[in-house]
């Protein structure tokens, strides 16, 4: 039987290789691939680094059909933020996140599972490196 986990807790890494330990760590902590999701800055590399790391993207049934349809007319930054907020990542988080990918970071998160919507965020997030 698996374990439910239900804190959300995120990695900004360099690297494919980072990323895939980062995943196989949550897989061993409990959570399911359905939890899993990586981001980057450009929507090719996203997709790639996903199926070779057998990870999610953030999509319609952790955005909302409303974020989802609005992403389609947002710049890529703006796009990468609400699908961070969908999954319970403050405002603020989002853009620090964002900036790391500007960077050519790799986010992963682990969802606890929570949908988000509006201003609501999860206070209980866990950011690796911590936010100082």
């Amino acid at each position: 039987m698996a374990i439910t986990t239900r804190v959300t807790s995120v990695h900004a890494v360099s690297t494919i290789h980072e990323a895939r330990e980062q995943l196989d760590s949550y897989i061993r902590q409990g959570y399911t691939r359905d939890q899993l999701f990586v981001l980057t800055h450009e929507k090719d590399r996203t997709e790639r680094i996903a199926e070779q790391t057998n990870a999610e993207q953030i999509g319609i049934s952790e955005e909302g059909i409303g974020t989802s349809i609005a992403n389609i007319f947002r710049s890529r930054g703006a796009e990468l933020r609400a699908k961070m907020r969908s999954v319970g990542i403050s405002e603020s988080e989002a853009q620090r996140l964002e900036e790391e990918m500007d960077r050519d970071k790799i986010v992963v998160i682990a969802w606890g599972g929570k949908p988000y919507e509006d201003d609501e965020y999860d206070p209980d997030i866990m950011y690796y490196p911590p936010i100082i």
